[in-house]
């Protein structure tokens, strides 16, 4: 009998104290790093790159900036609508994953057209309708040029350029890019695999799962 005890106990410890923490996305980006004095000894400090604040144009005509996500998770990307190449099927796994977190809340979505002379106000309207998706929870934008550019590269680490060569006269990454509450980039999926959309709706439930 006391050997069965000892076994049941020891089976209840390693089940309560061997439990695997939870998974923790990586924050991406190159870390600036920063030394303070704290309880008399030196603390070093890792900030790391937030998603710069923006001011563009959504498919209603109203103003969305950087606070428009505040509180929330979003999925953003970079595409254009005449685009005959990737963008059709990136924004059909953008919409896989709106669909799956249709009625989450604090999951939020947005398409900057890296071609705002010809993807205009109302055509980004035209394309938002043809998608059936709620317009507070998905912004297709639009803005300067040379500014939408600049956040692509600079904030997000993406390209988006004009390339006379390329389908379309643009060049662009094909990444759906997650972004955190703290405009932090927490992942980077390929928009035309399948397979990385799944991976990127698991990412967002652990991403949900985090504390604030």
């Amino acid at each position: 009998m006391r050997s069965i005890a000892i076994w049941v106990l020891v089976i209840f410890i390693m089940a309560t104290g061997c439990k695997r923490p939870e998974k923790r996305l990586p924050v991406l980006g190159e870390p600036t790093v920063s030394k303070r004095f704290a309880g008399g000894r030196e603390v070093y400090d890792s900030v790391y790159p937030v998603v710069p604040p923006f001011s563009f144009i959504d498919q209603d005509g109203l103003p969305v900036d950087e606070n428009s996500f505040a509180g929330n998770i979003y999925v953003a990307d970079f595409i254009f609508l005449s685009c005959p190449a990737i963008c059709p099927k990136m924004t059909a796994e953008m919409k896989r994953v709106y669909d799956y977190y249709s009625t989450e809340e604090r999951i939020r979505f947005i398409s900057h057209t890296i071609d705002p002379v010809r993807d205009s106000v109302p055509r980004l309207k035209a394309y938002a309708l043809s998608l059936n998706i709620n317009d507070k929870k998905w912004k297709f934008v639009t803005g300067n040029q040379d500014s939408i550019y600049h956040l692509a590269e600079k904030g997000y680490f993406s390209n988006a350029y004009k390339d006379s060569t390329a389908p379309g006269g643009y060049a662009h990454s094909g990444g759906l890019l997650l972004i955190d509450k703290n405009r932090h980039i927490r992942g980077v999926y390929d928009g035309t695999n399948k397979q990385e959309t799944y991976r990127l709706i698991g990412d967002i439930a652990i991403l949900l799962k985090e504390p604030s």
